[in-house]
């Protein structure tokens, strides 16, 4: 069996997003770490794996992807035997669609342009904007107030297992945690429990563990 090859970095979200669908599966992998600051990301050899510059890209065999939702969907149906079952089926496979849609579309950009201004920013220098912080809070409040209800229900977003649809969070979630933000989803309580439960899963620390390296 070919190698299954990843090229991204470890501080990066979206090759987050892929690190911890591989160690949930317990797959092997090789990790190529892609240096951002030099702009490794932009240029050749990276750019012919994704030519939009952007990290992370997979490689397995003659397979090529990048997207880090596809690469987990990917992987998540390669190995459906293997690891912890990401996927459903039938109508509760749909289900899983519609909460990884939502996140995607819905928790993923108020919560990162968050962690960009008030996580990233500092780190490079750069001065925080109160007023893009205060809007996005806003947004995602509003988010977190259709998960509060949705938890309510279920102890995952896709029904009583966890499933794609949490695992995608995993990333901007754990940022919100260790900025101001948090409070937006301590103050909920079902949201915290969820936030809770998906943050202490043993794979995420393995992804943790690799900025450490």
């Amino acid at each position: 069996m070919a190698a299954i090859k990843v090229h991204g970095s470890p501080l990066s979200t979206a090759t987050q997003r892929v690190l911890v669908s591989l160690h949930e599966k317990e797959l092997e992998f090789v990790f190529v770490n892609i240096n951002m600051g030099v702009g490794e990301h932009k240029k050749e050899p990276f750019i012919s794996l994704n030519p939009f510059g952007q990290v992370p890209a997979l490689e397995h065999g003659d397979l090529k992807l990048f997207e880090s939702r596809a690469i987990t969907q990917y992987i998540a149906h390669e190995n459906h035997e293997k690891g912890t079952q990401l996927l459903c089926q039938g109508k509760q496979m749909a289900i899983v669609s519609v909460w990884m849609e939502v996140e995607a579309q819905q928790f993923e950009p108020a919560a990162s342009k968050l962690n960009w201004e008030i996580f990233f920013k500092p780190l490079f220098g750069l001065t925080t904007d109160a007023a893009a912080v205060e809007e996005n809070e806003a947004k995602l409040a509003k988010v977190l107030d259709v998960y509060e209800s949705r938890l309510a229900q279920s102890k995952y977003l896709a029904g009583d297992s966890f499933t794609l649809a949490d695992m995608h969070h995993l990333p901007n979630l754990h940022l919100l945690f260790v900025t101001q933000s948090k409070k937006l989803i301590e103050s909920r309580p079902h949201v915290s429990a969820w936030a809770a439960d998906i943050t202490a899963r043993p794979a995420w620390a393995k992804v943790l563990a690799m900025q450490k390296n």
